[in-house]
């Protein structure tokens, strides 16, 4: 792994899964009156069922249009959480890919980055789509690049087929001491931690990572174009494996009694907006199944 990163001193760690993973890093590195600022859609804040707050830290939301974080808004935080009455930011979480199937071009986090350094907060990657957003068309970070441009991170592998495993690296060595004291007292630590090892060393040889990850957002471009012929739009720009669509409400109900997709609600009257999600398992011929279902339905 250090090899891949091209950092030597990288303090690297085995996890079993995301949450575990974002409770137990968050937790070890803030005092119990410090918080996380995280964007309004940010797993943390959406989809860890108060994880976060539950081990006494506050999860500080900023709204966003794209699911990404900029230092104008990071800072719009830090101006209102002034003083000793209220909960003192201390670490940045961003994700990539985002909640939103989004991604941080290099310039982006090379600005956040500074910015962090600067304000004297931390900067925290969760890398649970990291394969999607290493391979997608538009990226231009390295593994490298993660390793320079952030505290800590990790590398997502259940998400490209592992079964259990997520790699915790953290590039600031000065906020990883007694880090696996954490991870035992939160439950973090397995009896058989080499599993995870065994999978990611065989996720990282022949760039079989990002071929997963390439699998998964070729199978979401097409699904894209099968929507985007038939005019449909979609609520987030896609660049992963993840497509926000807007459909008509009848069709949308008739997508929903057929397939297990999520239904992220009204987007303009008339309008629902629903979620598919591709993988690294998906197969070509069930989206030629789909493309098949959403044909003799279009018209409902």
């Amino acid at each position: 792994m250090r090899e891949q990163l091209q950092s030597p001193t990288a303090d690297i760690h085995f996890m079993s899964g995301g949450t575990i993973t974002n409770l137990t890093v968050i937790s070890h590195i803030l005092k119990p009156y410090q918080a996380v600022i995280a964007a309004d859609s940010g797993h943390v804040n959406v989809h860890e069922t108060g994880a976060i707050e539950a081990t006494g830290h506050k999860v500080l939301t900023v709204k966003t249009e794209n699911g990404k974080l900029t230092p104008e808004l990071i800072e719009e935080k830090l101006i209102f959480h002034c003083d000793e009455h209220m909960v003192q930011p201390k670490l940045v979480y961003i994700s990539n890919t985002t909640e939103l199937g989004t991604i941080y071009t290099k310039q982006e986090i090379r600005k956040i980055y500074p910015f962090c350094q600067q304000k004297h907060l931390y900067l925290y990657l969760d890398g649970a789509r990291l394969a999607m957003a290493l391979a997608a068309i538009d990226n231009d970070i390295t593994f490298p690049d993660l390793a320079k441009y952030t505290d800590v991170f990790y590398i997502g592998g259940t998400k490209v087929g592992s079964f259990i495993g997520e790699v915790v690296v953290f590039n600031n060595i000065t906020i990883s001491k007694d880090f696996r004291f954490s991870m035992k007292q939160k439950g973090a630590i397995l009896a058989k931690s080499w599993i995870v090892a065994v999978q990611m060393n065989a996720l990282m040889q022949n760039n079989l990572y990002l071929e997963l990850g390439r699998h998964s957002n070729n199978m979401a471009d097409k699904l894209k174009a099968i929507f985007a012929n038939a005019g449909l739009t979609f609520a987030f720009k896609p660049q992963s494996n993840q497509l926000f669509v807007n459909f008509p409400n009848k069709l949308a109900k008739k997508i929903l009694s057929h397939y297990i997709v999520d239904n992220i609600g009204k987007t303009e009257e008339g309008y629902t907006c629903l979620r598919f999600c591709t993988s690294w398992a998906t197969k070509e011929d069930e989206i030629q199944t789909l493309a098949k279902f959403f044909e003799k339905n279009i018209n409902i």
